[in-house]
């Protein structure tokens, strides 16, 4: 047995991983027998071969989910055993954060400093946050008056399908599994095909922390087979989804045909991020920086269409432009790289297609627009900062989710002329101010149709704060305790405390 001083890291491992499905508590091939590959988007080498699940084995999963929660120990255990196993495991993640953190680095692309200092702490406290959260669940007396008793509970909702993207592969895990788990429910995971590796991870850690068999089930595969199975499955009684709104409407239309399962869904975004001219525009240049090509830009919030107050414009983008142009895109396992790879060839490839788009339409590339020279990067999806100028709201550019590092540079006169153009988009779910009038800050943050508003600052989360979007950038909210919403069903009870209750056809 290797010491810990021996131990192979992550990153060192040469040979491809080998991960299979989850169900009832046991490590299991697909019931097909196939599995698929997951790419190291830097080197485009195999980095795992996963068992790839389809719908006999999301059958499989459920059923044992349902089992868990209906007979299972699960079903018995107080809600302080519930929170103690969600706090064992966040433990154990942060016991192994350099581990998950290079595994996340090598599946995702994004640069270990991001993984090390954002994800893998922010998952640890997402788990500790709701396993917390698990004895706070009260319900309310309702003083109706009368010989009367009224009274509230909360329910957990039962077995719960959970779809994930690829963009923030053990974070999103976290976000839906912690509230989901302090609920009291069962869980089919269907971690994304492009970045199964870390929830496969996840799932070993919640069965050495105690989770009985079945309480957490995860089904590696693809969207349109196995996701679209648990969003069929008649016995599945919640879908949390987060990813593409076009995916989220037929997460919605299959929940409505088949047996009305709840749905949250957490989707796309095109965020205005506001620059006037009073603000400090080297903080401001800085916060546009971070807000979009933070993780490569494939973030839902991402501060993507950058409006910038007409009498600055120059000078910002001048700024903004020599900034972009400095950031470093490479390995991102080096811990100097600002960006590393896009995901996937395919995500590459989109970009490409969008800067196009943006440049037929009559915008300017002022930085990036290409991917790397450098002889090293060329096997993997690398992409440079990139800054469209002279957009107008019409274009592609503003309208669509890129979801990469592109931002669309548009110009506004005053506040109303703002306010038109940043809520004039399909979607809603976040939004940024930079200014100094702390007045038009609030005005601001009041009449943006977005579900997140950041004043001075950007990419801003806590597990205590709820998070999600407005239009069709979904609808539920993630964390905080509104998200307890999403995963407890409320039941009324009433009790007759009358010495001679009378029934409606007595004499």
């Amino acid at each position: 047995m290797s010491t810990p001083e021996q131990k192979v890291t992550a990153a060192q491992q040469s040979e491809p991983r080998t991960y299979q499905l989850l169900i009832d508590g046991k490590f299991v091939d697909a019931a097909s027998g196939r599995t698929f590959e997951t790419l190291n988007p830097t080197t485009g080498a195999v980095l795992a071969h996963v068992a790839e699940g389809d719908a006999e084995d999301v059958n499989r999963a459920v059923a044992a989910a349902r089992r868990a929660f209906e007979s299972g120990p699960w079903a018995k255990m107080t809600p302080h055993q519930r929170g103690k196993i969600i706090y064992k495991a966040a433990q154990l993640i942060s016991e192994r954060a350099k581990e998950l953190a290079e595994l996340e680095t090598l599946d995702n692309g994004k640069p270990i400093r991001e993984s090390s200092y954002v994800d893998i702490p922010q998952t640890v406290q997402h788990f500790e946050y709701f396993a917390g959260m698990a004895d706070k669940l009260q319900g309310d007396t309702i003083p109706i008056g009368g010989n009367v008793f009224t009274y509230t509970m909360r329910e957990p909702i039962g077995v719960c399908g959970q779809i994930i993207p690829w963009n923030f592969p053990l974070l999103m895990a976290a976000w839906k599994l912690g509230p989901a788990l302090a609920a009291g429910n069962t869980v089919v995971l269907k971690p994304a095909e492009q970045t199964p590796c870390t929830a496969m991870e996840l799932g070993k850690i919640f069965l050495e922390a105690g989770l009985p068999d079945g309480v957490l089930n995860i089904v590696p595969g693809f969207g349109e087979i196995a996701g679209a199975a648990i969003s069929h499955h008649m016995d599945v009684d919640k879908v949390a989804f987060t990813g593409s709104t076009e995916v989220g409407k037929l997460i919605a239309e299959a929940a409505a045909r088949t047996n009305l399962k709840k749905v949250t869904l957490e989707l796309g975004g095109k965020a205005p991020n506001v620059v006037f001219a009073d603000a400090d525009l080297e903080h401001a240049v800085e916060g546009a920086l971070f807000s979009i090509f933070f993780n490569q830009g494939q973030v839902c919030c991402a501060g993507s269409r950058l409006f910038v107050e007409e009498s600055i414009h120059d000078e910002f983008v001048e700024r903004l432009a020599n900034r972009a142009k400095s950031l470093r895109v490479g390995n991102p396992l080096n811990k100097d790289t600002h960006m590393g790879p896009q995901v996937t060839r395919e995500q590459l490839d989109r970009i490409k297609r969008y800067v196009g788009y943006g440049e037929e339409a009559g915008a300017k590339v002022l930085a990036g627009g290409r991917s790397p020279e450098a002889e090293e990067l060329q096997n993997g999806f690398f992409f440079t900062p990139t800054i469209l100028d002279c957009v107008t709201n019409d274009m592609k550019v503003a309208q669509e989710e890129i979801f990469g590092p592109v931002v669309s540079v548009l110009t506004f006169q005053n506040d109303k002329d703002l306010l038109k153009q940043a809520n004039d988009v399909v979607f809603g779910l976040s939004a940024g101010i930079w200014t100094r009038d702390i007045k038009r800050a609030h005005r601001f943050a009041k009449s943006v149709k977005a579900g997140v508003v950041w004043i001075n600052t950007y990419n801003m989360f806590n597990a205590a704060m709820p998070f999600g979007g407005y239009k069709q950038s979904g609808y539920g909210r993630e964390m905080g305790f509104q998200v307890m919403d999403a995963y407890t069903q409320c039941k009324s009870v009433w009790v007759d405390l009358s010495e001679n209750p009378i029934g409606w056809f007595s004499n």
